[in-house]
Formats: structure tokens, sequence, C-alpha cells
């Protein structure tokens, strides 16, 4: 019995026993007169029992069953190892169609011994700085090495870019490395998604900010060119987007937040997908990115965007890619990567090329193979140079070995001391350091 149901126990027998009237014990109770009447009935008929709750020791109807509190603690232990709680919920929602709250789950998992990784959240030591009002004003990109596949597949890493204004994961790329064919992939997504931002934020790495040091050409330094661009960089500077370099992981915090959230959500997602290679891991991601999105974005401060429309995805495609430099040769083709090609226009006619004049190669993000002459697109075609006529070769005569020369010098020391030729047992010979002539000592001297 409760210290409640204890304190009415004393009031009625009080009443019973003639020491406290109706409207005394209404008062000490916080009841109405009706109530107290209600209450001394029912100490008269059943006693101090009928002063209990009714319900107590009584399962209501709406708790949940022993079998869902073993589906949860299963699951938990099974394929929703390592999810939060709110994770749950929302799983049990998609893929069993029950919906328990998260306390509950936190509950039962509580009741069952079963910690919670996800259960308290360290206190912030840092202010964070104010979002931007606008989404698409500031981009943040980075890669995230993990075993997203547990041990069903290799490990891979994980390329993603957010929105600062939103938290709206704008694309997402796996790759088994971290290179730059990843973050181009990414940056596609977001440019046929969403459009061109203003800046993005990233960290230092050598695939945004290139190590090398050489100064710059004057055609370079007269067009303006200030550093070394790397692939990336030189597709950001002809989309007009601002690179912003960090100088801490804690600068960009809100990518590396993105990837603890990714490393506890998507790994299930994974697991219960049964995805276990590269391929269909990228086949995944665009089923989870709008759900993803709808659970974790929030609305920027001023609804207008900052986005500017993306080019056209055939002239995307001529921007997102990787480039390089070759020289034409007298032929009016190029060399790459082994191979020579020629230039074909738009009614595939063969281009005809100075010497030495400037093709810049493109290489698609699919691997196909384009050329950029005079601000003029081009494909490329595979042509089969004559080969070379190899002079016969004259077979390689062994050179014999030369007699000795026989010394014909009479004043050689061989032949003005012949006796060092057949030195005899007991001498021993010593060399005199002008090297002008052996002499030889007797050992019994010496």
């Amino acid at each position: 019995m409760s210290l409640k149901e204890s304190r009415r126990v004393a009031v009625i027998e009080l009443v019973l026993a003639g020491k406290a009237t109706i409207a005394q014990a209404a008062s000490l109770l916080g009841l109405s007169k009706r109530q107290v009447k209600r209450l001394k009935g029912g100490m008269l008929k059943e006693g101090a029992v009928s002063l209990a709750h009714k319900n107590r020791g009584l399962k209501p109807k709406h708790a949940l069953s022993q079998q869902w509190r073993d589906q949860i603690i299963s699951q938990a232990l099974g394929d929703y190892r390592g999810a939060s709680c709110e994770q749950m919920s929302e799983l049990l929602i998609e893929y069993q169609s029950v919906s328990v709250c998260p306390r509950t789950i936190r509950r039962v998992l509580a009741q069952a011994g079963i910690s919670n990784k996800h259960s308290h959240k360290t206190a912030r030591r840092r202010r964070s700085r104010d979002r931007m009002p606008n989404e698409g004003m500031l981009v943040q990109c980075d890669a995230s090495p993990f075993d997203w596949l547990e041990e069903r597949g290799p490990r891979m890493s994980l390329h993603g870019a957010i929105d600062d204004a939103t938290s709206k994961v704008l694309g997402l790329y796996f790759r088994m490395e971290e290179d730059t064919i990843g973050y181009m992939q990414m940056m596609m997504q977001m440019l046929l998604n969403y459009g061109v931002p203003c800046s993005l934020y990233s960290d230092r790495h050598t695939i945004f900010f290139s190590p090398k040091k050489d100064k710059l050409s004057i055609e370079e330094e007269l067009a303006g060119k200030q550093v070394n661009l790397t692939q990336f960089g030189r597709a950001l500077d002809e989309l007009t987007i601002t690179h912003i370099p960090a100088r801490s992981p804690q600068a960009k915090g809100r990518i590396e937040r993105l990837w603890e959230t990714l490393q506890g959500r998507l790994v299930i997602e994974l697991r219960l997908a049964g995805i276990s290679d590269l391929d269909g891991a990228n086949a995944f991601l665009p089923s989870f990115l709008p759900r993803f999105n709808k659970r974790f974005a929030v609305e920027p401060a001023d609804s207008e965007s900052a986005f500017r429309p993306a080019p056209p995805p055939d002239v995307l495609s001529w921007i997102v890619c990787f480039k390089d430099e070759r020289k034409a040769s007298n032929g009016s083709t190029i060399s790459f990567l082994g191979a020579t090609y020629r230039l074909i226009d738009q009614t595939g006619d063969a281009a005809l090329l100075g010497p030495r004049s400037k093709v810049i190669v493109l290489t698609h993000l699919d691997g196909s193979l384009g050329a950029i002459h005079q601000d003029k697109p081009y494909s490329l075609e595979v042509c089969c140079k004559q080969p070379k006529v190899s002079a016969k070769q004259a077979p390689i005569k062994q050179e014999q070995a030369k007699p000795a020369k026989p010394i014909s010098n009479a004043n050689s020391p061989w032949r003005k001391y012949p006796h060092i030729q057949k030195k005899p047992a007991d001498t021993v010979e010593l060399y005199l350091k002008d090297r002008s002539f052996w002499r030889t000592v007797d050992r019994q001297s010496t």
C-alpha cells in the first residue's frame, strides 16, 4: 500500500471512530464530501482493501506484449545492434510495421540489462558558430574511411557533402579509398540535384590543394592564376565556387558529426539490405538519402536559396572530369596513355591540327575520353601508327680474349731481377714505397 493510501486509511478510521467529521476528512485528503462518503462506505463493507487502486496488479490494455519485448531484445542484439532507440523505433515501423516509442524501447532494454551507447551525450565544450542563413551559401565536404559493410565486404571510404544552413546531405558516394573520383561523383550529384553552391569548405588534403610549390609560368601569372590547382580545384574554379580550406576538424564540425550519425545508422541499413559490395552500396544510397534528410534536415533562417542553376549535364561532363594537356604531332594526332588518337568533330571528320598545337584530353567519370581544341569539343578515335621498319641487326661477334703481351722492356724489374719470379722458400719479398723494384731478404736475417 502506498503512502497516499495509508493516509486515506488513517483518516477514514478517524471518521468511523467519530473523531473527525466528513468535512474535516475531505479537507485533510483534498477530496469532496461525496468522495469521502464513498470511501467510508467501502471501508465499512470491504475494509482497508477497498481503498487500494483497483488497477493494481493488472496489465494495461495498451502495454507491450511479451512477444514484442522479446522481439525488441533479439533485434537489439542482432540486426539492430549498435542502433539508438530513436533509430530502432524507426526501423520497427519500416520493417515490422509496429509503432514502439523510443522511451519504451529504452525501458525494455534497460530491464533486460542491455546498455545503449547512445543513451548519454557528452557535454559541449565549444560554442558552435551560427549556421549560414541561406541554403547553398556554404557546403562542407569530407570523406570517412570506415568498415561500412562490417565483415561482409571490404573497408571503404564514403565521400559526402552537407549544407551548412539545413544539414541536408547533398551527395554521398563510396570508393575503396579517398580519391578525386569519389569527390567528383559526389559533386556531380550535388550539381544535378541542387545546383552550384557559393562556397565549399574542405580540409587541406592534396586532392583539394596541390603540395607543389613550383613557380607559375608567365602565361599563368598573366592569366591571374595564383596557385597550382588540382583536378578537383580546377573544376571548382571553372564553376566559380569559392574554395575555403579548414585548419582543423572542429572548423568543419557539421560534416564530422554527420559521419558519427551515418556510422551508426547507415551501417545498420546496409546490413538489413544484405549489401556486401561497393556497387550495391552505391546503388542503395539514392533511396537512403531522402529518408535521412527528411529525418535530420532543418529549415534555413532565410527560405531563399543561394544555389545557382547548374550547367546542362552535357556541359557538366566537360567540367567535372580529368583534364590533361597534350601536343599535336605533325600527323594531326595526339598520344595519351600509350595510344594514338585523332580528333573527330561533330560531323565525323578528323580535325587538322597544327604541329605542337595544344589539345586538352578529357577523361570523364564514366571512363570515356574526349578532347578540347581551340575551345571546341571533339571525340577521340584510336588510330594505329605505321610500325617502324627495324634495321637488320648484324650478329654480335664475341670478342676473343687477347693473348698476354710479352714483356719487351729490357729495364723491367722482371728481367733485371729474374730471381724474384722464383722465390726460394726461405725468403720474404718486400715492396718498397717507391714501387721501383722488389727486393728479397733472407728470412733468417729478418
